[in-house]
């Protein structure tokens, strides 16, 4: 079932667990990710880059995930998250689609522009009943990137305190030693974390978990994370499976036999972070067999 994102992270805190935002790119990791969360009975964040849209086109993407989450996890609270918006335009599209939560990503421009564009994404989003999340220093890398080392800034964090304060974000994420993609060097800056989560008081969202230990995420959570994104974790599990199929079956001509073991790679990948947020069987009842 589809849900405002606001629920999910109010439970989350709570009870002292993590929700996952796993990055959707096609019908199939939709549906990797909703039978993931059917298995463990646990809530998740569905959300889309600029780049999914693009691919798929922004009305498909909200009927896929809407549909999805009314009949594949129909007893399973989903909620629908732009990730990345780069523009005003691209933001407030989404809101108007019906997303429940929106990423404004002007961290790439001066401290004083950023703030500007997020006040004013914040003020429709907030008129709309959405929840807005605002970005202070760019979190570097590149989805699916899975080796090598990469310089890796940190946000200043009472930027990140005034950022929160004037733009009244719902939610917030900084550079604090994570990176999109998976490299060797990523070492979350704990300090950093504690300082954000006691001064800015509002939800932080940890960018590019894919390539942090399991020990940093558990301790993540414990320093108030509330909400992890995965995105290169799930494009490699559904790139890998898919070349290994075209691979294994060179004259398959029927896509569903390609891309249906893809959707249950998707799904493990999926499952197991849930377990490691400690989600599972936080969906306070189960579907009727």
């Amino acid at each position: 079932m589809l849900v405002h994102i606001k629920d999910l992270v109010s439970d989350a805190n709570k009870n002292g667990y993590a929700i996952g935002a796993f990055n959707a790119h096609n019908l199939e990791t939709v549906l990797g990710i909703a039978d993931a969360a059917l298995k463990k009975n646990s809530p998740a964040i569905i959300q889309v880059s600029e780049g999914a849209i693009r691919y798929m086109g922004l009305k498909p993407v909200v009927h896929i995930v809407t549909t999805v989450a009314k009949n594949v996890a129909k007893y399973i609270p989903i909620a629908l998250h732009l990730d990345h918006g780069k523009t005003f335009t691209s933001v407030i599209e989404c809101i108007s689609a019906g997303f429940t939560s929106v990423h404004i990503d002007a961290s790439g421009f001066p401290l004083d522009e950023n703030v500007k564009i997020t006040q004013q994404v914040v003020a429709v989003g907030h008129s709309k009943g959405v929840w807005v999340q605002g970005e202070v220093g760019a979190i570097v890398g590149g989805h699916g990137n899975v080796s090598g080392r990469i310089d890796i800034p940190e946000a200043d964090p009472k930027q990140v305190v005034d950022f929160a304060k004037k733009t009244k974000v719902d939610t917030i994420a900084a550079a604090i030693g994570t990176a999109h993609g998976a490299y060797e060097n990523e070492k979350i800056n704990f300090d950093l974390l504690k300082y954000i989560r006691a001064k800015a008081k509002i939800p932080f969202v940890l960018h590019g978990g894919s390539g942090v230990p399991d020990t940093e995420i558990k301790r993540a959570i414990k320093d108030g994370v509330s909400i992890i994104n995965i995105g290169t974790d799930i494009k490699v599990a559904f790139s890998k499976t898919l070349i290994a199929k075209c691979r294994e079956n060179p004259d398959e001509t029927d896509p569903r036999n390609l891309l249906s073991p893809c959707i249950d790679a998707v799904s493990r990948v999926v499952a197991e972070k849930m377990d490691l947020f400690g989600s599972t069987d936080r969906v306070p009842f189960k579907p009727k067999k």
